[in-house]
C-alpha cells in the first residue's frame, strides 16, 4: 500500500469538514436571489405603502408574484411633503437592505482571529461543533424572521453566520490539511474553495421563485442552514481528530497513530509520525510572530503589505458586487428572467474554480494573478458600457451579461484562489499564523465595505459603476506587475531576495543584509 491510499475514513472526513465550507458558499450567495420579495416584505413590516394596491392584495394572499425591486410610493401623489417621506422610505429600505446582505461580512471580519485559536484551545472537531452552534441560531433567526421584525432577525441572524462562516474559513483548511497525505494536500485543499462556490451555486438554485424565492417560503430558505448545521454535527461525532493537533499541540503520540491509522487505512504510519516530530521540533525552534512585529519588523514589512494588498484587489475588485447584487444587475440589463442568469454565474464559477486547481500548479501564482486582473479590467470596462448603452441598442444586454460572466471567470482563475496561496508562500511557519490572521481580517472587512457600500455607489453612479472598479483594478494590476514576486516553486530565501530586489529597485540602495528570508528569526 501507498502512503496517498484514499481511504473511506479520510473521504468522509474531508467531505464531512467541506460541509462547513458548503455553508460558507451558501450563505454568500443565498441573500441574492430573493431580494426583492425580502424587500417588499420590510415595506410591509414597516408600514410603506407598496407600489398599487394590486400588490397589496397579492401580497396580503400570499402571491408568489414578483413585486418591485426598489421600493416606489404613488406617483401621482406629488405634495412635497409626501416626496420626502417616499425619498426617506427608500432610504431607510436600501439601509437595511445593505445592512442585511453586509452584516454578514461583519461577524466574518470580527470571528476571522479566532478561528485558529478556537482550534488549538478545542481541537479541531470540537471547534468545529461550537461553530456550529452559531450557524444553528443564526439559520433558526433567520427562519423565523417572517413571524416578527424580520429585518431585526435577518440583520441579526447574518450577522452570527457571518461568525461561523469567519471561524469555519481558518478552521476548515486547517483540518483538511492537517489530516491529508502530504502527496494529497494540494488536491484536497481545494476542495474548501470548491466548497464555498458550490453552497453559492445550490442557494441560488434553491432561491428560484418556484422552490423557495417566493413570499411564501422565503424565509425556510434562509433558515435551511439549520438542517446542514445538524447533519454536520452528527457526522463530526464519527471524524478522527486532527493527528498533528494530537501529536504537536497535545504531545498524544499514541491518540496521534491511532488517528493516522483509522485515515491511511491502518498502514505503517511510522513515516507520518517521524514527519510531525521533525515539524514540532521546527516550530518550537521559531519564533513566534506577533501581528505588531509584522509590521515593524523590515524583514516582514513589505511582504505584509503585498499580502494585505493582494487580498484588498482580490475583494475591491468588484466581485461580491457581483455575487451579492448580480439579480438586480441582470435587471438593469434588461434581461427577462435575470436568476436564470445569476445561476449561470455560480456554475460558472465553479467550473472556473474547478480549472484553477489544475493551472495554479502549472503556471506561476503572479502570471495567473495578472492574466485574471487583466481580464476583469476589460470585462468590467464593457460591463459599463453594456449598461450606459442598453437603452439605444437593446442587445447591449447580452453584452453587459458576457461580460459578467467572463469576469467571473477570470476572477476564478487568478484573483480568487490566489492571495491565500501566496500569503501562505511569503512566510515561514514562525509568522505565517498571525500573516494568515491580518490577511483573513482584511478580506473580511474589504468585503463587509463592498457590501455596505456597493448600492449606494450602484445608484450613484448609474451604469457607470463598472468604470469605477475598472479603475481600481487597473491600480493593483499595475501594483502586482512592480510589486508581487513569482512564488512558485521557490523556497523563502528566494522569495525574500526577491523582495530584497524590488523594495532596491523602488528606493536607494540599502545595505544588502537589511532582509534575512522570511524564515529567519529575529529578535525584535
Amino acid at each position: 500500500m501507498t502512503e496517498d491510499k484514499i481511504t473511506g475514513t479520510l473521504v468522509f472526513t474531508v467531505f464531512t469538514a467541506a460541509l462547513g465550507s458548503f455553508q460558507f458558499g451558501y450563505d454568500i450567495g443565498v441573500i441574492n436571489a430573493p431580494q426583492e420579495v425580502i424587500i417588499s416584505h420590510y415595506e410591509y413590516v414597516l408600514g410603506i405603502p407598496l407600489n398599487d394596491r394590486k400588490a397589496i392584495n397579492n401580497y396580503t394572499i400570499n402571491s408568489t408574484k414578483e413585486l418591485p425591486t426598489v421600493p416606489y410610493l404613488g406617483d401621482s401623489i406629488t405634495t412635497p411633503l409626501v416626496e420626502e417621506e417616499t425619498t426617506a422610505s427608500t432610504s431607510l429600505v436600501t439601509m437595511l437592505w445593505s445592512l442585511s446582505v453586509s452584516s454578514f461580512a461583519v461577524g466574518g471580519m470580527i470571528a476571522s482571529f479566532f478561528g485558529g485559536w478556537l482550534g488549538d484551545r478545542l481541537g479541531r472537531i470540537k471547534a468545529m461543533l461550537v461553530a456550529n452552534i452559531l450557524s444553528l441560531v443564526g439559520a433558526l433567526l433567520m427562519g423565523f424572521s417572517k413571524l416578527g421584525p424580520s429585518h431585526i432577525l435577518i440583520i441579526s441572524g447574518r450577522s452570527i453566520s457571518g461568525l461561523y462562516c469567519g471561524l469555519i474559513s481558518g478552521l476548515v483548511p486547517m483540518y483538511i490539511g492537517e489530516i491529508a497525505p502530504t502527496t494529497l494536500r494540494g488536491a484536497l485543499g481545494t476542495l474548501h474553495q470548491l466548497a464555498i462556490v458550490t453552497g453559492i451555486l445550490i442557494s441560488q438554485i434553491v432561491g428560484l421563485n418556484f422552490i423557495l424565492g417566493n413570499h411564501e417560503r422565503w424565509h425556510i430558505l434562509l433558515g435551511l442552514s439549520a438542517v446542514r448545521a445538524i447533519i454536520q454535527s452528527l457526522l463530526l461525532f464519527f471524524c478522527p481528530e486532527s493527528p498533528r493537533y494530537l501529536y504537536i499541540k497535545l504531545d498524544e503520540e499514541v491518540k496521534a497513530k491511532k488517528s493516522l491509522k483509522r485515515l491511511r487505512g491502518g498502514i505503517d504510519v511510522t513515516k507520518d509520525i517521524n514527519e510531525m516530530r521533525k515539524e514540532k521540533e521546527e516550530a518550537s525552534s521559531e519564533q513566534k510572530v506577533s501581528i505588531i512585529q509584522l509590521f515593524t519588523n523590515s524583514s516582514y514589512r513589505q511582504p505584509i503589505l503585498v499580502a494585505l494588498m493582494l487580498h484588498v484587489a482580490q475583494q475591491f475588485s468588484g466581485i461580491n458586487g457581483i455575487f451579492y447584487y448580480s439579480t438586480s444587475i441582470f435587471q438593469t440589463a434588461g434581461i427577462s428572467q435575470p436568476v436564470y442568469a445569476t445561476i449561470g454565474v455560480g456554475a460558472i464559477n465553479m467550473v472556473f474554480t474547478a480549472l484553477s486547481v489544475f493551472l495554479v500548479e502549472k503556471a506561476g501564482r503572479r502570471s495567473l494573478f495578472l492574466i485574471g486582473m487583466s481580464g476583469m479590467f476589460v470585462c468590467a470596462i464593457f460591463m459599463s458600457v453594456g449598461l450606459i448603452l442598453l437603452d439605444k441598442l437593446a442587445w447591449m444586454s447580452y453584452v453587459s451579461m458576457v461580460a459578467i460572466f467572463l469576469f467571473v471567470s477570470f476572477f476564478e482563475i487568478g484573483p480568487g484562489p490566489i492571495p491565500w496561496f501566496m500569503v501562505a508562500e511569503f512566510f515561514s511557519q514562525g509568522p505565517r499564523p498571525a500573516a494568515l490572521a491580518i490577511a483573513a481580517f482584511s478580506n473580511w472587512t474589504c468585503n463587509f465595505i463592498v457590501a455596505l457600500c456597493f448600492q449606494y455607489v450602484a445608484n450613484f453612479c448609474g451604469p457607470y459603476v463598472f468604470f469605477l472598479f475598472a479603475g481600481v483594478v487597473l491600480a493593483f494590476t499595475l501594483f502586482t506587475f512592480f510589486k508581487v514576486p513569482e512564488t512558485k516553486g521557490k523556497s523563502f530565501e528566494e522569495i525574500a531576495a526577491e523582495f530584497r530586489k524590488k523594495r532596491s529597485l523602488a528606493q536607494a540602495p540599502k545595505a544588502a543584509v537589511e532582509m534575512e528570508f522570511l524564515g529567519a528569526t529575529e529578535t525584535v
